[in-house]
């Protein structure tokens, strides 16, 4: 448990018994006062003024403005009923002050300012200004209780700006809290929106690359043995692709090892994955332009997935037949990716589509994030193309 300084831990624990504290304060004083309130002539007067001034200081802090206002009635008695003497009572005049400057609406401190000032005044020259004391002495004694109820309300006006800078301070850290908890939230949102969108990409390519192998193998197997063995190859290599690909994926989630990225995908890769689907029988021609240059890391996996996508969509939607071409060019300011099949749709799809597909949002996604633009729809006359272009460094 972390130390703090005397003040500092009594602060703390007088703010969790304020009720308690303020009660027996309250007690203690009003049974010294009611001593010499008894003693007094009249008593009964002197004891009614008593309590009336100092039982109200047990709501201090919890009623502020009805409590001072109390004590204020009362010590206006006092002042009229009480003629030649002060009672030990007038103690809670100043506590009460402190507690309005510190703790009450603003208005109530001001009106109790006022208050104690006037009253200071009257009770200098009740008190103080009889036959026996000199005109002198009646200035420097009404002087002396100005000067002092003034000072205890600047003491309690200082504690109200403590009270007040700490409960913003409370605040700010509250909405801190808040907001980090928050972006804690945003973080693992995006981490999951990531990892989904990985997921997607890596079982939807691998999947549909072994179905479409797996019926063109069955169906020639007969006709062609080594087209049989072929296919399978393909789906061996796959899957294996696919294994190592989730296992790099998953290994975030892991909190006592490093993410793998060794086996994360680039631009130079593509040319082993339009080898794989060539070889699996889908016609693809790789035409790339210019000088390749460097994209960061998020980039090329970008590029990888969004070539791997669009063919994957190749696969389910544009038919057997289908021709594909990718094209890299190298431009100035980045890479430019299309990917253009003549196909015929979803109507001649090896795999089934299915609705709610989200390859052309994750593919949309993937660019936007690194800074670049992406396009994807019907081509006049037949089949689809996708497009993205990705710049070699992300604007800011």
């Amino acid at each position: 448990m972390p130390r703090f300084p005397l003040s500092e831990r009594w602060y703390r624990w007088s703010a969790e018994h304020v009720v308690g504290i303020d009660r027996t304060f309250a007690a203690l004083l009003t049974l010294f006062c009611l001593i010499f309130a008894a003693a007094s002539d009249p008593w009964i007067v002197s004891v009614v003024v008593s309590l009336g001034m100092t039982v109200p200081l047990a709501w201090r802090r919890t009623r502020v403005a009805l409590s001072g206002a109390v004590v204020v009635a009362f010590s206006v008695l006092h002042v009229i009923v009480i003629p030649d003497m002060l009672l030990p009572s007038v103690v809670a005049v100043p506590v009460s002050l402190y507690a309005l400057a510190a703790y009450g609406p603003r208005w109530a401190s001001s009106a109790g300012l006022a208050a104690a000032v006037l009253g200071s005044i009257a009770a200098g020259l009740r008190y103080f200004g009889g036959e026996y004391m000199t005109r002198a002495s009646t200035a420097f004694t009404t002087a002396f209780l100005l000067v002092f109820v003034v000072a205890v309300w600047a003491f309690g006006d200082l504690r109200r700006v403590r009270n007040q800078e700490l409960e913003g301070l409370t605040e700010r850290a509250r909405l801190l809290e808040l907001e980090r908890a928050q972006e804690a939230e945003l973080a693992a949102m995006a981490e999951r929106t990531r990892i989904a969108r990985e997921m997607h990409d890596i079982v939807a390519h691998s999947l549909t690359v072994v179905i479409a192998q797996a019926d063109g193998g069955r169906y020639g197997a007969k006709a062609d043995p080594d087209a049989a063995i072929t296919a399978l190859e393909t789906i061996a290599r796959t899957g294996r692709q696919a294994l190592t690909d989730m296992r790099a994926l998953l290994s975030v989630l892991r909190e006592d090892r490093p993410r793998d990225t060794r086996s994360t995908p680039q631009v130079a890769d593509i040319d082993a994955l339009v080898q794989d689907l060539r070889d699996g029988g889908l016609r693809v021609e790789l035409r790339a332009e210019g000088e390749p240059r460097a994209l960061t890391t998020g980039a090329e996996l970008t590029a990888y997935r969004i070539v791997q996508e669009s063919l994957t969509n190749v696969l389910k939607h544009a038919g057997p037949a289908a021709c594909v071409v990718v094209g890299a060019r190298w431009t100035d300011v980045g890479l430019d990716l299309t990917v253009t099949d003549d196909g015929r749709g979803a109507s001649g799809g090896l795999v089934p589509s299915t609705a709610g597909g989200q390859g052309v949002l994750g593919m949309r996604e993937r660019a936007e994030l690194h800074g670049g633009r992406f396009t994807a729809g019907p081509v006049a006359g037949g089949g689809y193309r996708v497009r993205a272009e990705l710049p070699y460094t992300r604007e800011v």
